[in-house]
């Protein structure tokens, strides 16, 4: 298909237009105008970029761009060389960020609380004025068995703080890195909220608060998403998707 047929339906199933985010979404570095082959990962790196090389792909999709608000970085370096083996290689670039964790059904948060069976799911978690994760209702489950069973089904070094109630009914999710959101997790009285990461502050507020944290890491939290939009344009498309594993600890 073409560059600007892919870039105008990722546009518009991801809704970007209704996200105020911390980078451009959508077509981030311009590549070849025909895409047969394309590689997905959660976030751009070079050895990213070199695996879409020899894989010969002609777009690369990722949740982590390389242009962020917060950052003015200048052409050396590892930024120089991923710029350089795409501008090379004739690689286009598109990420997603808030529009692939708020999605609905392909959304890195929608995922986690289909995989921790969450019912009653309804949007949580106000960003720049937009709810971009979820919470649900789950079967009431001891919460040492909720900690195992996120340990399991997304990462087995998640970081637990276990000051909620013994049985966990409520949940809300946030992939990432939404520590801060914590604060609004209380005012709804969620029993554990789940995130990626977790600052020095949160021990004491969890406590405090009496609510179950759990840091289950900001890439095991968000390689859902990208995965399953593998997957949705693979069989929506006549196109090659390669989702490739870059794992990251943090």
């Amino acid at each position: 298909m073409k560059r600007n047929e892919l870039s105008d339906y990722l546009n518009q199933y991801l809704k970007t237009a209704e996200f105020s985010d911390l980078c451009p979404n959508g077509l981030q570095v311009e590549g070849r105008e025909e895409i047969q082959r394309v590689v997905t990962g959660v976030s751009a790196s070079v050895e990213l970029f070199q695996k879409a090389i020899e894989l010969k792909a002609d777009a690369v999709i990722v949740h982590h761009g390389i242009i962020w608000d917060f950052e003015r970085p200048v052409y050396k370096g590892g930024y120089k060389r991923r710029v350089k083996l795409l501008l090379e290689n004739d690689i286009n670039l598109f990420a997603y960020h808030l529009p692939l964790d708020a999605h609905p059904e392909v959304g890195n948060n929608a995922q986690i609380g289909q995989i921790l069976n969450l019912t009653e799911m309804e949007p949580f978690g106000e960003y720049n004025g937009k709810a971009i994760g979820v919470k649900g209702v789950v079967k009431p489950i001891e919460a040492a068995q909720m900690f195992e069973k996120i340990k399991k089904l997304i990462n087995p070094d998640a970081l637990v703080f276990p000051f909620g109630p013994g049985l966990i009914k409520t949940v809300g999710i946030i992939s990432g890195g939404a520590q801060k959101e914590v604060k609004q997790a209380t005012p709804a009285n969620l029993d554990l909220y789940l995130t990626g990461e977790a600052a020095e502050f949160i021990l004491h507020y969890v406590k405090e608060e009496k609510i179950h944290y759990v840091a289950a890491g900001h890439y095991a939290t968000e390689k859902f998403g990208i995965i399953v939009l593998s997957n949705h344009l693979r069989e929506k498309f006549d196109l090659n998707v390669d989702f490739i594993d870059i794992p990251n600890p943090v």
